[in-house]
Formats: C-alpha cells, sequence, structure tokens
C-alpha cells in the first residue's frame, strides 16, 4: 500500500497520508471491530487518528473517546505510534448530568478548555493530545482568553499541537496573527469539508492555511456518500440516506459524467474522490472514516491511484470550483 508520511504544514510532525476518523465508533461500528480497525490501520501505516469529545452517536456523548481510550490502554505501543487527535468547542452534557451553562453549550471559554482537555484525557486513557482542535470558531471570546488556556495546556505538556476545525480565512488569519503577537507557536492545521462537489474553502482557507503553513485535513471526502457511486447504486435501486438522493437529483448530470469517468478509468468513485485530494500539495490527509476493516482496505487503495493533468482537467471541468483564489475568482 502506498501510504506516505508528510510534515503537518510547516510543522516536524510526521503524519499518514491517510487520516483515520473514528466518528462511527460505538455507532456504526462495534467496540471489539473498532479496535480491529485501528490496529489493521497501524498495520497499513496509518498513524493519524482523528476524534472528538462530542463523538458517541447512538449513544452518550465521549463514547468514542473511551473506545479510543481502550484500544490505547492495551499498550503494546499503540500510544506512541500514533498522533492523536481529538476536538473541543460543542455541549457535553450526558444523561443524569446537570445542565451546567459551560457544560451544555458550545464555545470555547478558558474554563470549557482547560476542564474538557482533562476529561478527554480522562477518556482517552493518555497523558497527551498530540493535536487538539478547536472543533468551531467562538468569535465571541477573546483570543487573549482562548490562546492563554492553550499555551497553558502546552506547557504543562496535555496538548502539543493547537489546530483549528469549521475556520473561515479570516479566523484563521486572526489566530494566526493573535498567536503571533503572544510568541506562540499558532494553529498547526484547519480541517474543513473539502471534497470535489464542495470547493469553497479554494476561495479563502486554503490560501490562509498556506500563507500560516498549515495542514490541511479534510473532512468528508465522499461529500456524504455522493461521490462514492450514489448514482449506481440509486439506479440499482439501493435505499440511500433522504439527503443523498435529494443531492443526487440535483446533480444527476454531473453524477453521470463523474462515475462514468471512473467508470473509464477502471476505479471506484470513492477512490477517485479521495484520490483526487491527495493530489492537491496543499492537503496534508483526508479523513476516512471506515464502519468495517474492509472498508478501511479499500479506502487505503486511494494512495495508489495517480490521476494524469487530463483526468484532473475533465474532472475540474464536471466539478468546477470557485474558480480560483480570493479575490481573482470573482474580481478582476
Amino acid at each position: 500500500m502506498a501510504i506516505e508520511h508528510r510534515r503537518l504544514g510547516k510543522h516536524g510532525v510526521l503524519v499518514s497520508n491517510l487520516c483515520l476518523g473514528t466518528m462511527n465508533f460505538g455507532w456504526h461500528t462495534s467496540q471489539e471491530d473498532s479496535f480491529e480497525i485501528m490496529d489493521r490501520a497501524l498495520e497499513l501505516g496509518i498513524n493519524f487518528f482523528d476524534t472528538a469529545n462530542v463523538y458517541g452517536f447512538g449513544g452518550q456523548k465521549g463514547d468514542t473517546e473511551q473506545i479510543i481510550g481502550k484500544w490505547l490502554a492495551q499498550g503494546g505501543g499503540r500510544r506512541d505510534s500514533i498522533v492523536l487527535a481529538t476536538k473541543v468547542y460543542g455541549p457535553m452534557v450526558k444523561e443524569g448530568q446537570k445542565a451546567e451553562p459551560n457544560v451544555a453549550s458550545g464555545g470555547l471559554s478558558a474554563m470549557k478548555i482547560r476542564r474538557h482537555c482533562a476529561d478527554s484525557l480522562r477518556r482517552l486513557q493518555t497523558d497527551r493530545i498530540d493535536l487538539y482542535q478547536m472543533h468551531h470558531v467562538d468569535r465571541e471570546c477573546p483570543w487573549d482568553e482562548i490562546w492563554q488556556a492553550f499555551d497553558s495546556l502546552v506547557k504543562q505538556g496535555s496538548v502539543v499541537y493547537v489546530g483549528s476545525s469549521n475556520f473561515a480565512g479570516w479566523d484563521i488569519a486572526s489566530a494566526c496573527q493573535e498567536a503571533r503577537r503572544r510568541g506562540l507557536m499558532g494553529l498547526a492545521s484547519e480541517q474543513s469539508i473539502y471534497n470535489l462537489a464542495n470547493r469553497t474553502v479554494e476561495l479563502e482557507v486554503i490560501p490562509a492555511c498556506r500563507h500560516y503553513g498549515m495542514g490541511l485535513i479534510p473532512w468528508s471526502p465522499l461529500n456524504g456518500g455522493l461521490l462514492a457511486g450514489a448514482l449506481e447504486k440509486h439506479k440499482s435501486g439501493r435505499r440511500g440516506d433522504e439527503r443523498v438522493v435529494k443531492e443526487i437529483e440535483k446533480r444527476r448530470k454531473q453524477l453521470e459524467a463523474y462515475e462514468g469517468l471512473c467508470k473509464e478509468l477502471g476505479q471506484p468513485p470513492a477512490l477517485v474522490a479521495v484520490a483526487w485530494l491527495l493530489h492537491n500539495p496543499a492537503v496534508t490527509a483526508p479523513i476516512i472514516g471506515p464502519r468495517t476493516v474492509q472498508q478501511l482496505e479499500d479506502a487505503v487503495k486511494a494512495t495508489e491511484i495517480k490521476l494524469e493533468a487530463d483526468t484532473l482537467r475533465k474532472l475540474d471541468a464536471i466539478f468546477p470550483g470557485p474558480g480560483g483564489e480570493a479575490p481573482t475568482a470573482y474580481a478582476w
């Protein structure tokens, strides 16, 4: 398999060019199967694992971190073999808990960052988070407070790198400039939605990441399944998510052209979508979210696909982006 390890933006840490997303753990994937996926990911060379404190769909928030923690607790060098990323921002009220405002709401107060970091460390059964990401921006909380909280965690050894997720380009610039003013490292990475069918980040987020030397970690590389052969599956009578069905009707011509091109290439649409991201030098590692070991092994095959320049042009024609970077994309 062609898993490679690359820098996270300008930073020294080396991460695999695919990131193992764990949102399905404890939801669509049992703990036992989750353990098997993580073990197999290591065998394949994937050392970059991403989660969030709020993951635990189908159960309670925090369940996914607990599954990862139990896997790490097995030892065998697991913890030192991975770059572990999680997130903070969302409400973390669990059944039976009182809805205390600093727990029950979204945000990035110093109290919340410190408290939720301690909770994530406990669930993950580790002494450090390698990449602690702000799951969303909190524009009402001053950067003085946010960076003081993260700096404190870095100095005590609980956090190594700080990242962002779902930030606008100007949020990235604000965060990095405020960090520089304090002599801090700033943001190491941005995790954004990015795929063939959703290329908005090309306007300002990707240029901001490049300017500040940040890694880009695309989530939803298949656009919720739309780029995974959704049209062909729909034709075969397989039931799909209602949102996907609506998108199929909206984008039918695009999908016909896309899936037709994939047939010409002799590659599954899902793999072509991930391979397209891997061809972008701004991208560090797309997040894959396998429910089974087989899905994991299939996803890794995307790293072996080389898309020729003519194919990349055809993909751009089918799924045109915003026209380049701002402001030249829309102004003279």
